[in-house]
């Protein structure tokens, strides 16, 4: 009777340890194996950011060399925060943050709202046909070339163009828009809506698809009208995709792309068109070729925008429940 005792006390003790978890390689195996085909699909993704993205962050050191083409990266001697005091100290420096900031934060102030509210209009229209060649109309922009854009801005603004001869029409007098600077940002900022607002839209009217109909049906029972279910269905239904686009957008303040405001400044315009990105293409490329003054600019941008994304996100999620980390 005792033997039988020890014996089951012995068979309960071996049940009741745990059993021995699977090793860190195996378990990774096996999720490699499970889902091979979706990790096949991610390779080209992740080969892209390495080669591109990752792979060339090393040259970033350059910002701290006096950068010699024949000595290369490595060989190149090391002179610490000389090129960031010679930016911060030029003459340079207010107006291209001053430039950067002001057409983010036009677009910001302008842009961002107009796919929101381009998405709530869509989201009224009945007619599905009516609602897909507008769809249709206004994603087309997006797909024309930078450079047929700005051809077709060229045209638009020039002293005989179709936007001039409307401004005469109206009472005004005979300009080229583009070649003075105070219209410049409101130039960039409204054909940039023009050309983004349908594509932007996308990711909203996905997130309106999202949203469970019994919360209309719910608010119709309540006596809530149209404007009322926009207020206290669909804005809310979206509002977390909203606030991460916003993070995002906010994220990119000091990050306003080259190509468009190249082909549309002139000397003319510099004074308030001129940013840190054609800064660092004209010095970088463009005139002198000071690689290591221009990396130095483009890594202080850099920096910047990082501060600016994680102080956007911190805020987020003291405020709200959505952050993107």
């Amino acid at each position: 009777m005792k033997l039988q005792v020890e014996q089951a006390e012995t068979v309960e003790a071996h049940s009741a340890k745990p059993a021995k978890k699977p090793e860190l390689f195996d378990r990774i195996a096996r999720e490699i194996a499970r889902n091979k085909y979706l990790y096949l699909m991610a390779l080209p993704v992740l080969a892209y950011y390495l080669l591109f993205h990752y792979g060339p962050m090393y040259g970033a050191s350059i910002a701290f060399k006096k950068y010699d083409v024949v000595k290369g990266v490595w060989g190149s001697p090391w002179v610490g925060f000389r090129y960031f005091i010679e930016f911060f100290q030029s003459h340079y420096f207010g107006r291209l943050i001053r430039n950067t900031f002001l057409l983010s934060f036009y677009q910001i102030l302008w842009g961002f709202p107009a796919p929101i509210i381009f998405a709530l209009l869509l989201n009224e229209i009945g007619n599905r046909g009516f609602k897909r060649a507008i769809q249709t109309a206004t994603y087309l922009p997006h797909f024309i070339s930078t450079v047929v854009i700005c051809g077709l801005i060229h045209d638009f603004f020039a002293r005989d163009g179709v936007v001039t001869s409307l401004y005469i029409s109206l009472g005004g007098e005979s300009v080229n828009f583009l070649t003075h600077p105070e219209y410049f940002r409101g130039i960039y900022v409204s054909t940039g809506i023009w050309q983004q607002i349908g594509w932007g839209a996308i990711i909203y009217l996905a997130a309106l698809s999202g949203i469970d109909t019994q919360q209309y049906e719910a608010a119709i029972i309540d006596g809530a009208g149209r404007f009322m279910q926009l207020l206290h269905v669909t804005l809310p239904g979206i509002m977390p995709t909203i606030i991460i686009m916003l993070i995002l957008r906010i994220g990119q303040v000091m990050s306003i792309g080259f190509e468009k405001i190249i082909l549309l400044y002139n000397p003319n315009t510099y004074e308030t068109a001129d940013v840190i990105s054609t800064f660092v293409y004209r010095k970088g490329l463009g005139e002198s070729f000071e690689f290591s003054y221009t990396a130095a600019v483009g890594l202080f941008n850099s920096a910047i925008n990082f501060v600016l994304l994680v102080s956007a996100n911190r805020f987020s999620r003291k405020v709200s429940d959505t952050s993107l980390w």
